[in-house]
Parts: C-alpha cells; structure tokens; sequence
C-alpha cells in the first residue's frame, strides 16, 4: 500500500466531495450574499482538490492526472468522510455539516504545514487560510441559528442531533497514518481532537445548542465503505467524463 497516496487521497476527497456538496446551493441560496458565499467556498474545496490530486497521482507515479482521479474511480475507491457525503437537506444542515468538517480541518492544517513533505506542507499551508475563512463562516452561522428564534434553534439542534454520530470518523487513524507519523510526513496529530472538541464546546455554548448523547458511530468512508448518498453524487460528478470519454475544455 502507498500510504502517501492513501492519504492524500483523503484529503482530496473530503474537499471534491463537499465542494460538490456546496455547489449544488448554486442559485439555491435563502439571500443572494449567502448564495455567493456558499459558492465561493465551494470553489476554495475544489481548488484544494486540484492540487491534492494532482500530487497524488504524482505521488502514485501510473500517469493519472487530477481529473483521472477526481471523475474515474468506482465509489469505493473514494476515502472521504461520510459526514461530507450527507444531503444538504436545509440551510441550517448544511451549516452544522461544515462547521463540523471546518473546526476539523483549521487544526489539521495547522499541523499539516509541519510535515516533511514539502508539498504537502504548502498545500496546508495555502488551504488554511481559506479553512479559517470557513470555519468563521459556518461558525457564525450555527450561533446566529442555534441562538435565534425557537424554530432556527430547534432545526439546528436537530441537525446536530443527525450528524453528530458521524464525527467520530474525523479522527480515524490506521496503518496508513503510523506508518506516515513514522516517517515524519505526518507530524504530530495528537492535539488535532482536542482543539476540535475545545471549538466545538465554545461554539454551542453560544449557540444555546446540546452535543446528543448516542451511542451510535457511523464509518467506512475512509476504507471506501460509503453511504447511498456518494452513488448519487458520482452519477452526477462523473458523467460527462463517463459520457464523453478523454473530453478535454
């Protein structure tokens, strides 16, 4: 196993997989100025998708190029998180998906920007300062929502209430990562968890919200063990490419 490629293959995804997300509030959004943000960031996901797949496929050394390996995989080749995979459902939904995601990546980033690799340490260190832009974003958003009127809170409480169960994946950790922590290309992750946590606890407490107690934990997605959602977002994603084999703009 290439466990460079592996991992960069997470980071990818988790950016080509929300960014596909985000864009699909193109024209959709509740005011003009949140359409034009969410759009926005949609565009910063997909440009961190260009470079981390463009290495990738360097790193691979078969010839694959960033759009082979963004338009041309089977679902279990992917390795995002299934949180980034779950429908938009509503705004606020929306909002908690990536405030959770972005109070995530801020640190790992952080900690990215350490690594030996030199590419990837520029790669973290150019998506960090879009990821704070984001997590100002999608914070202010869960506080505006969770501390609002009684419907926004009770929507948003229930947002949280779905998606919580798919956090724990955020810190999923196997072969791929100790044999990179051992090499030097991943530097120290240990505090990654606990500046999420710490982000998270002040965020809700603003917002009024309740982290739910349950005991369910859903993952795969870093193995290639996806939810129904990425199938439907793959007919999408990959059509043209399916359809018009080689297509170049």
């Amino acid at each position: 196993m290439n466990s460079l490629f592996e991992y960069l293959l997470r980071l990818g995804d988790d950016s080509l997989i929300l960014g596909h997300r985000l864009s699909e509030w193109c024209g959709h959004g509740p005011i003009l100025e949140e359409d034009i943000a969410m759009t926005n960031i949609s565009l910063d996901f997909i440009g961190q998708t260009t470079t981390i797949l463009e290495l990738a496929g360097q790193v691979e050394g078969k010839g694959r190029t960033n759009d082979d390996l963004a338009f041309l995989r089977f679902d279990k080749e992917y390795r995002n998180l299934l949180l980034v995979e779950q429908p938009n459902t509503d705004f606020g939904f929306t909002m908690m998906r990536q405030f959770l995601f972005d109070a995530y990546r801020k640190p790992l980033f952080e900690a990215l920007m350490k690594s030996n690799n030199k590419q990837l340490a520029a790669i973290a260190e150019k998506s960090l300062k879009e990821t704070k832009y984001h997590l100002r974003h999608s914070s202010e958003w869960v506080i505006r929502l969770g501390d609002g009127t009684e419907e926004s809170h009770s929507r948003i409480q229930e947002s949280l209430d779905t998606l919580w169960r798919y956090t724990g994946e955020l810190f999923f950790s196997n072969e791929v990562d100790a044999e990179l922590t051992e090499s030097g290309v991943l530097p120290d992750m240990s505090g990654i968890e606990a500046e999420w946590k710490q982000t998270v606890d002040e965020v809700f407490a603003m917002a009024t919200l309740t982290i739910p107690e349950s005991p369910w934990k859903f993952e795969g997605g870093r193995i290639g063990k996806h939810s129904e959602h990425l199938g439907y977002i793959l007919t999408e994603l990959q059509y043209m490419q399916r359809a018009y084999p080689n297509m170049e703009w």
